[in-house]
């Protein structure tokens, strides 16, 4: 079965509830993390220069994520955000 997707958007609703569950996961290490920031970690971060990713890629990805770079990530984004 070949999964083809036509924008970020449909592929993000695809693999929500891996996402979700990361969110929950990281959320018991006590890190505000939504799946939005996880999916924009990842697509800034890991798949910058990605291509031809396999959705079995992206969910490893999600899963395998480690709490201390989405929340370095995290930081920041923050510090970005202190400077403007």
């Amino acid at each position: 079965m070949e999964y083809g997707f036509r924008s970020q958007k449909e592929l993000f609703q695809r693999v929500k509830p891996a996402l979700n569950s990361k969110c929950m996961e990281l959320q018991r290490y006590d890190l505000d993390v939504k799946e939005l920031d996880i999916w924009n970690y990842l697509i800034i971060k890991k798949w910058k220069k990605a291509q031809g990713l396999m959705l079995s890629d992206v969910v490893n990805d999600i899963m395998s994520l480690k709490a201390s770079d989405i929340s370095n990530y995290l930081k920041e984004k923050e510090h970005d955000l202190d400077i403007i």
